[in-house]
């Protein structure tokens, strides 16, 4: 398990909440219930696998407290609520937050809501089971924020050339997921963190350590992940490729592909490309093969490393060209910024007033003169 260096953050005591909807007495008795709060954020576009959804909301309702924070159209909000109705709490977005995240829009939502201290915070497509919740619960005992490691399950196309970036991600730093863990009073206390920036949860991870908290990355801590669509997946690769521009050094290395590739073959050279796609399975081979990564991620994945970086590289030059034409599109408009780093973060977090974490904390809502699109500032 990786750690921040900081030191953890300090911690203000969690308001309580009202109830917004009566959760299933079963559920409530279950023996393995946990003091966990569970918050996906959700924005549908169509009820497909609402039913698959539903089924995990139900197991998930026997562990811990769910809440769901939907901004989908008005009549799928309304199926969703009779679909759920004593699986989960069941809200809308806060009217009184913008930004052009409406993923992080839930975020802020559902965190303030939360009736416990450990939030796990999860997109719709990732499937925690009970040994994954206890897992992150008691990581949380001793850091402020936990990044699991996803992995695809079951592994079609899409899913098995993703997982080319993830073994990557994992040998070279550590994968980026669709989920993550916070304690919710460092949450309230830094003020949540800025809905208008594409990548959400590397914002959050940011946050935290510019407010000084400690973070873990744990590679052992695997949690399922349903496959995008193919559809899907065309959709996002520009979107994630944009993501990077709060990495340069990843996007340096995306934005070099295509240039050497090309060096190479017009020195006539292609077998300098072959053993470059011998040295990308290799490294990702060792991203496999880390903290017992083989039980999770099939031999065969590893080969999907060189197709994914070559892809990369082309998506890396489109989101340039994106963010050149204003930007990703967002929920609210266009979404110029990936991501602050950690540096212009300290700074905002420094001009906070004081009083400003207390209304946040006792109201769970952004202070007026702060201005609720800007809550990490």
């Amino acid at each position: 398990m990786d750690f921040d260096p900081t030191e953890p953050g300090r911690y203000l005591p969690a308001g309580d909440h009202e109830a917004f909807a009566r959760l299933d007495p079963a559920a409530a008795s279950a023996p393995d219930r946990l003091p966990l709060a569970y918050v996906l954020p959700l924005r549908a576009a169509d009820d497909a696998g609402l039913s698959e959804l539903t089924g995990y909301l139900r197991e998930l309702s026997r562990w811990v407290d769910v809440t769901v924070v939907d901004g989908s159209p008005p009549d799928l909000f309304a199926r969703h609520a009779a679909a759920w109705r004593g699986l989960a709490r069941h809200v809308p977005p806060d009217p009184a937050l913008q930004g052009c995240n409406g993923t992080a829009l839930g975020v802020l939502t559902g965190v303030a809501l939360a009736r416990h201290e450990h939030v796990v915070i999860a997109d719709d497509d990732v499937r925690y089971d009970l040994a994954g919740l206890r897992a992150v619960h008691g990581l949380l005992d001793r850091v402020d924020l936990v990044r699991p490691q996803h992995h695809f399950d079951p592994l079609p196309w899409p899913a098995w050339w993703d997982t080319g970036r993830t073994l990557l991600h994992r040998a070279l730093g550590g994968d980026r997921p669709g989920t993550l863990a916070v304690r919710r009073s460092t949450f309230l206390a830094m003020g949540g963190y800025d809905p208008d920036v594409l990548f959400g949860n590397l914002e959050l991870v940011r946050t935290v350590r510019a407010y000084g908290g400690a973070t873990a990355a744990p590679a052992w801590l695997y949690v399922r992940r349903l496959p995008p669509t193919a559809a899907r997946f065309r959709r996002q690769r520009v979107r994630q490729a944009y993501d990077d521009l709060a990495r340069p050094g990843w996007l340096l290395a995306a934005l070099a592909v295509l240039p050497a590739a090309a060096a190479a073959l017009a020195a006539r050279r292609p077998g300098l490309l072959l053993r470059a796609g011998v040295a990308t399975v290799a490294v990702a081979e060792l991203g496999r093969r880390r903290a017992g990564g083989t039980r999770v991620f099939p031999a065969h994945t590893a080969l999907a490393a060189p197709l994914w970086l070559l892809d990369r590289g082309v998506c890396a030059w489109l989101a340039v060209g994106r963010l050149l034409r204003g930007g990703m599109p967002g929920a609210d408009g266009r979404v110029r910024v990936a991501a602050h780093s950690t540096r212009a973060l300290r700074r905002q977090l420094a001009e906070r007033r004081p009083d400003d974490l207390v209304l946040w904390v006792e109201a769970g809502v952004a202070p007026s003169p702060v201005g609720a699109d800007r809550l990490a500032r």
